[in-house]
């Protein structure tokens, strides 16, 4: 079932980021066609601080989790910014998830479903999304977690 994702949002009590700027030369969104492309978002938290370390090593799963949700609102306002509305988002096509982990850490999946599941609950079956989540040994500006999208839209 599709969802309202803006009522989905007030109903989960969430209140989306401001748009991060790019940290160096790249477009926050790039559309082509009915594709929206998102580029990599940082967990930075409203408050303004960037959720880092090492998954395994300085930082455990749920920190994981959080840092991936973060994420995910951060990729949300960029959507929103792009398209002036949520209600303009058909369906999430793809989401890729870069977890800064150590060598013995292997619940990469887990800690992008802190991404996946937000987009389903604001979503709903538009939500569900095809996916990688990628173990590296280190993000910019030493983030735990990194996640871009491609977000289908509909037209205007």
């Amino acid at each position: 079932m599709t969802k309202n994702p803006n009522r989905a949002i007030e109903q989960l009590g969430i209140i989306l980021p401001s748009r991060p700027a790019p940290a160096a030369n790249y477009a926050p969104t790039k559309q082509v066609g009915d594709l929206l492309f998102v580029s990599g978002q940082l967990p930075i938290v409203a408050d303004g601080t960037l959720l880092t370390g090492t998954l395994g090593k300085d930082a455990d799963i749920e920190h994981g989790i959080a840092a991936a949700r973060a994420c995910a609102l951060n990729i949300l306002s960029q959507v929103e910014g792009a398209l002036g509305d949520l209600n303009r988002v058909a369906s999430i096509v793809k989401l890729t998830g870069f977890v800064t982990s150590a060598p013995e850490f292997f619940d990469q999946p887990k800690v992008v479903n802190g991404a996946s599941d937000l987009f389903c609950e604001i979503f709903g079956a538009s939500g569900v999304h095809s996916r990688a989540a990628v173990g590296v040994s280190a993000l910019p500006l030493n983030s735990c977690v990194e996640v871009e999208a491609v977000i289908e839209v509909k037209p205007v």
